[in-house]
């Protein structure tokens, strides 16, 4: 954590360097606008595999290749980072390619992180995450969430919503499965199944980035509009 040497100064007594992956992605865009747009943070990295338009004198952009993260691990310094990759087997067009998405990129990320001292994880899992569960996308996302455990960071923070509610999203079943569980759950019924705006979901990770907490943290649905300030 950097903190401000000059008494006089402007800066927080507390400020952060954040670090993203999956940046571009539904909920990374969110949360990098708001992390630059938040005080607490004096620098934000993003690990992208092009370059990306976007500028703000806070935000450090370092453009990689994911699967030669040993090449630049040493960029991965900071107070806190922010993992929110993901895809699905339709767009990875494997099992394969999408595991290398959701499960090896990021465990190569937090092994990094904690290598070089980062003191808190945040990663965005699923609903429904285990290691034994029959299903696929499940049961990769559990063995994150698992090797999360295993790297025993000082704070360690897991996101698992239900369905998202992405905005300007092209998947058309995605859309109207929002919609009608939005439906759904103005009824009362099932609210436990409400789709999560990702502006919302980013701006919990961010909450829970400065909670005081130790150990391994896990937040579902009612959870992460609550830590949102959202009903």
């Amino acid at each position: 954590m950097t903190e401000s040497s000059d008494p006089n100064s402007k800066q927080l007594n507390h400020t952060k360097i954040a670090l993203v992956i999956g940046a571009t992605g539904a909920t990374g865009k969110p949360l990098v606008n708001q992390l630059l747009a938040d005080a607490e943070f004096i620098e934000v990295h993003i690990f992208v595999r092009n370059k990306i338009e976007i500028s703000n004198p806070k935000l450090k952009m370092h453009i990689v290749d994911f699967e030669k993260m040993e090449q630049w691990k040493e960029l991965i310094k900071g107070d806190v980072s922010f993992s929110c990759m993901g895809t699905t087997l339709k767009q990875a067009g494997s099992k394969a390619a999408q595991k290398k998405i959701d499960f090896d990129y990021q465990n190569n990320f937090a092994k990094y992180s904690k290598e070089n001292g980062v003191p808190h994880f945040v990663l965005v899992s699923a609903y429904g995450a285990s290691s034994n569960s029959s299903i696929f996308y499940s049961r990769i996302k559990g063995e994150l969430e698992d090797r999360l455990k295993q790297l025993q960071f000082t704070q360690c923070s897991i996101f698992q919503p239900g369905m998202l509610d992405r905005q300007n999203t092209d998947r058309k079943m995605e859309v109207w499965g929002v919609k009608i569980l939005n439906f759904i759950t103005s009824l009362g019924i099932f609210k436990s199944q409400k789709p999560l705006p990702t502006q919302i979901l980013a701006k919990a990770m961010i909450q829970a980035s400065k909670s005081n907490f130790s150990g391994f943290r896990i937040y579902a649905l009612a959870e992460i509009f609550k830590l949102a300030n959202e009903k």
